[in-house]
This record gives structure tokens, sequence and C-alpha cells, in this order.
């Protein structure tokens, strides 16, 4: 067993190429091999997101705070808020976020495979940041 007490942990800011605005990275966990799973609580201030990205296995997002948006290339901009849960596919291009005018905070839950758990993509434009 492996307890990791809060605040053990140091939050650090989103780097500058995978997110446009203010984010605030917090690790949760990440498992030891042969598991594969990592997480990590992620707030966005308002106007803030990632860059457009994949996961090589997927990715799981539990909002659990605010108002969000989610797209997958091809697809709507989607609301997300408290409770939502989100699921992007293996290798889909997404970008997730706050909106606007109000911040959003998620877990988010990706699986490592040959050692990493994102591809960064772009940044995200205002045009599809919008919509």
């Amino acid at each position: 067993m492996d307890i990791k007490r809060s605040g053990s942990r140091p939050s650090n800011p989103g780097p500058a190429d995978w997110f446009t605005g203010t984010v605030t990275v917090e690790p949760l966990f990440n498992a030891p091999e042969p598991a594969r799973a990592a997480g990590a609580r992620v707030t966005f201030q308002p106007g803030a997101r990632t860059a457009w990205h994949t996961h090589p296995l997927g990715q799981t997002l539990i909002v659990t705070a605010g108002t969000g948006w989610v797209q997958q290339e091809g697809g709507p901009v989607e609301e997300i808020r408290p409770g939502d849960v989100v699921w992007f596919p293996p290798g889909v291009r997404h970008w997730h976020g706050a909106t606007a005018t109000e911040a959003m905070t998620h877990i988010a839950i990706q699986e490592r495979l040959d050692g990493r758990t994102v591809d960064w993509l772009e940044q995200v434009g205002a045009a599809d940041y919008h919509g």
C-alpha cells in the first residue's frame, strides 16, 4: 500500500507549450509498473485550455468544479459541468478547458504506452475555442 497525503505532491503551472492561459496541474497518481494508469487534477482559469492532443490508450475526464468545454476533431464544442465524465478514445485529437467566463477543474486519467500518456500537438486557436 502507498498513501499519497494531500499536499505532498506539488502543483505546477501548465507549460505554455501545452496550454493557453492559466492552468494548474496537481499530480494525483502515477501507478508503478506493471500498472499503467496516471491521473492529475487540472484547474483551468477562464479562457484557459489545452493544446490539441491525443492519448495512445485514451483519456477519461471527471469534471469536479466549474464549467468547461471539450471538443474532439470534427465535432462540436460541448459544455461540461461537475459530475460529467468524458471519454476520448485512443488516438482521437481533442482539447479541453474552461469556458471564456468560468474556471473549470477536472481529474484526468490516462494510461502509459511505451512510456508516454499523451502526444501534444498545436495550440487551439480562437476559432476552434469559440466553436
